[in-house]
Formats: C-alpha cells, structure tokens, sequence
C-alpha cells in the first residue's frame, strides 16, 4: 500500500520550490518588462529544471539566450540552490 503522507510530503516540497521560484522571478520581471518582454513561469520540476516562456521583445531577441542563462538561471540557482538549469519553453 503506497505511503500516502510520503507523496503529500513531496507534494509539498514541490511546491514550495516552485513558491521559491516564482518569487525570484516576480523580482527579475520588472527588469524584463522594462525592455518591452516578459517572462512566465511554466513548470518546476522535482530535479530542479525550471521552464519558463518569454514574451514581447524577448521573442526572436538576439540576446534573449543570454538573458535566459546568464541572467534568469544564474539568478534563481543564486537564491534557489535546487535549480539546475532554466529552459525555455
């Protein structure tokens, strides 16, 4: 019989990285809307994949792959260390 209590500890472990997440990126948006894109969380995975959508400007941008990695990950794997990498979706 599965453990129900270890698959709602998960749950929530889940989403609390996900809370975790969307917090930076609420922090990291307003740089990005300043350049007439923007950027949307999509998933958080259990082994710290984070996708995310860009918007506006950021679409077809030359430097939105910079951006992406050298700024958005960089930033969440700063202040969520369960981070590994940022992709876009």
């Amino acid at each position: 019989m599965p453990n129900s209590r270890s698959s709602a500890a998960g749950t929530g472990a889940a989403d609390a990285l996900r809370q975790r997440v969307a917090e930076v990126i609420s922090v990291i948006r307003p740089a990005v809307q300043s350049d007439g894109g923007d950027l949307e969380l999509v998933d958080v995975t259990a082994d710290g994949v984070v996708s995310v959508r860009l918007h506006g400007a950021c679409v077809g941008c030359p430097s939105a792959a910079m951006t992406l990695k050298m700024g958005i990950e960089r930033n969440l794997r700063e202040h969520v260390p369960e981070v590994r990498e940022v992709v876009c979706v």
